[in-house]
């Protein structure tokens, strides 16, 4: 039986995800309502414009019912705007995250869109050498609390990805690229294989 997982479909590059998966096997559901993520093994908060998704989230009641989905063992990874997403913090005053995992985080840390690149960095827990990584307006970790792991780093040290048991963030657009390597760990992640961390 295939994996179950959802994209946040409510704003940002959903499809893209939803691609990735699909060509890996999983059984991928657009969830734009709370009651669609019953069932599903993990979740994917996806780039896109951080105050935009935090805005219809709170609108369709979200934030509990993602709470819900963690604490019941679902896996959630969030790319770029869905780092911000997942955040206890922010270094700015807005939008409010979902304190989801215990990072604080800054948003457009590397500064706006002109200012976005694209680099080779290893990730931990993915093998076959170093990822490329597309970053876009990208944020960055500034914390991370017990239990948070920072699984990827630029060379200055930045940490752009961080995991903590069946929650991951990425400050950069996996989806975005041919490589379905860290796609390939969040599905793992999905079926409960944590031991990486």
């Amino acid at each position: 039986m295939p994996l179950r997982i959802g994209v946040l479909a409510l704003q940002g590059d959903f499809q893209e995800h939803r691609a990735v998966f699909e060509s890996l096997g999983a059984a991928v559901t657009e969830v734009r309502l709370p009651h669609q993520l019953e069932g599903l093994d993990g979740l994917v908060i996806p780039g896109g414009e951080s105050t935009v998704i935090v805005k219809l989230a709170h609108r369709y009641d979200f934030p509990d019912a993602l709470r819900r989905f963690t604490d019941e063992g679902g896996a959630v990874w969030g790319t770029c705007a869905g780092m911000i997403v997942m955040a206890r913090e922010l270094l700015e005053p807005e939008p409010e995250p979902f304190s989801l995992m215990d990072i604080t985080v800054s948003r457009n840390w590397f500064g706006r869109q002109v200012d976005s690149f694209e680099t080779d960095i290893p990730v931990k827990g993915v093998p076959g050498g170093p990822v490329h990584a597309v970053f876009i307006r990208a944020p960055s970790v500034r914390e991370q609390g017990d239990g948070v792991e920072c699984i990827a780093k630029l060379e200055d040290g930045t940490p752009v990805a961080v995991r903590s048991g069946k929650l991951m963030a990425t400050a950069f657009h996996p989806e975005l690229t041919p490589d379905t390597r860290i796609h390939e760990l969040f599905l793992r992640m999905s079926a409960g294989d944590i031991s990486s961390v």
